[in-house]
């Protein structure tokens, strides 16, 4: 019978674990779903922003069908982006070029 107060003790000290594993439970339950829902919005947000800089496979095709020396020299030097750049400058100065003769033209 001398043990009896530590079995009380014992028993008290479950109850109080046995609380704080309803209450981690619960916050388990809420926290879980928040945090996911948070991190799907944060990863939408990156993703449209990839979109909008991601390079087109049709681009790159064109890209290394018509690239002149210093276009690849950006491509080996810089990458992707920057020959690109470098590709739609020329494509873009190209085309206003006409467009300013056909507008002489008229």
């Amino acid at each position: 019978m001398a043990d009896l107060p530590q079995l009380k003790t014992w028993r008290k000290n479950r109850a109080h674990s046995s609380e704080d594993l309803k209450f981690m439970t619960v916050w388990f339950v809420v926290a879980v779903p928040l945090v996911m829902m948070f991190f799907a919005l944060a990863m939408e947000r990156v993703e449209s922003r990839l979109k909008h800089v991601a390079v087109q496979e049709e681009e790159v095709e064109e890209f290394l069908e018509q690239a002149r020396p210093n276009e690849v020299r950006a491509l080996y030097g810089h990458g992707i982006g920057r020959a690109l750049e470098l590709f739609r400058l020329r494509r873009l100065g190209g085309r206003a070029a006409k467009l300013r003769s056909r507008r002489a033209q008229d």
